[in-house]
């Protein structure tokens, strides 16, 4: 059962993990693959999906041939680990430690075409304190580096770099020593999985390193619990333990990383009021309005001339709009009876929960229905910017006419 068990979950760890790869892989070719940063990520990236591919492989074909994949992948790593840091430190690691990483990474990349495990464990064990060795020197050079010479992104890439080496160099030990220290699994796809989830969280640049250290830990330490208590109720011992610990971390990994990715992908194609101002390509402010009402988020939007508004009192809507260029059914200006009455109108009248001074002399307005659960405050600040930037087109036509 334990054996069937132990098989099944080393699969699916290395699926989980190329999954993870393969979701980071996109999210860095959609950014940009020709950055340098960028192309030594890839480079890494690539390189561990050869890795877990050469394990799934062996499991699922039992051909040991594939063995060559895992060891090729497990020699260069270390060289991508510090190609990729001299790129995030901009600058060169000493000629000594380019010479200890590139000689190794090629003489174990020739010495992975010997597939077979007659010269194991020397080599696993040296292959294990080259790779131990090349983590090392890349975290040194992350420690020894000049903040003060890199931008505020630039660190928060490089700290979340050098968590992921911490998180995975007693993995990747654990790996190696896998029968030596009596470990039913290797582990390192989980330190891959995290790495994966740390670097998809460096787009979101409102969460802070505590917050993502915080999530991390909340993470961890909730598929520990819970993959604890199922190993309790199955009561298949350590190795039972271990084994539903690191599924259900694997899991949790997962769905956070695609979660993540997923948000980051509706964050760049977000529909965005700013977005159309952005691309907008006309100065003429009706233009402008009509062209915003086939947006998504206004889509039926309604542009109300002056003539619409000839019963009301001129006197009372400048007043109003003084107090309020975008007028919010919620919390409208406290302005007296008559005002209260205008508002009470216009909302009424063109079924709105917002309405909009667009142009200002000769005034026309823009009334809009938006549901409350899909008004956002950045949505209320991006009609706001509507607001203002149609105003101001009018303002610079009237000036130009003058």
């Amino acid at each position: 059962m334990i054996a069937a068990a132990t098989m099944i979950t080393q699969l699916f760890l290395s699926c989980a993990a190329l999954l993870g790869l393969f979701v980071l892989q996109s999210v860095l070719v959609r950014r940009d693959p020709w950055d340098p940063i960028n192309r030594r990520f890839l480079f890494g990236v690539r390189m561990t999906m050869v890795l877990f591919a050469g394990r799934a492989l062996m499991i699922l074909t039992g051909i040991e041939a594939f063995r060559i994949l895992v060891l090729f992948a497990a020699a260069v790593i270390p060289l991508a680990v510090l190609i990729l840091t001299e790129g995030l430190l901009r600058r060169h690691a000493p000629p000594l430690v380019k010479a200890v990483v590139g000689v190794g990474s090629v003489l174990f990349a020739v010495m992975s075409l010997w597939y077979s495990d007659s010269i194991d464990p020397a080599r696993l064990y040296a292959l294990l304190g080259f790779q131990l060795l090349g983590f090392v020197l890349s975290g040194w050079l992350i420690v020894a580096r000049d903040k003060a010479a890199l931008s505020a992104g630039e660190n928060a890439m490089v700290v979340r770099l050098g968590l992921s080496l911490i998180l995975l160099i007693p993995l990747a030990a654990g790996d190696f020593l896998l029968l030596s220290i009596g470990l039913p699994i290797q582990f390192s796809a989980l330190g891959v999985l995290i790495l994966c989830w740390l670097a998809i969280g460096l787009g979101r640049t409102y969460l802070g390193h505590r917050a993502t250290l915080v999530n991390l830990a909340v993470m961890v330490g909730a598929a520990v619990i819970v993959g604890g208590m199922l190993g309790f109720f199955a009561q298949h011992g350590r190795d039972g333990f271990l084994l539903t610990i690191a599924t259900v971390m694997t899991m949790v990994f997962v769905v956070a990383i695609l979660t993540d990715a997923r948000a980051l992908r509706l964050e760049e194609q977000s529909l965005g009021l700013l977005r159309q101002l952005a691309t907008a390509r006309t100065d003429d402010p009706m233009t402008f309005l009509h062209d915003l009402q086939d947006h998504p988020r206004v889509e039926g939007a309604v542009v109300v001339s002056a003539e619409s508004l000839e019963g009301l009192q001129d006197d009372v809507l400048d007043a109003i709009f003084a107090a309020a260029p975008v007028l919010r059914r919620v919390d409208p200006p406290q302005l007296g009876p008559v005002a209260d009455d205008h508002i009470a109108y216009l909302f009424e009248r063109y079924s709105a929960t917002h309405i909009l001074l667009a142009v200002p002399h000769p005034r026309v307005l823009v009334a809009l229905s938006m549901p409350s659960l899909g008004a956002s405050p950045s949505t209320e600040l991006e009609l706001q910017v509507v607001q203002r930037m149609a105003a101001l087109m009018a303002t610079q036509e009237r000036t130009l006419d003058g």
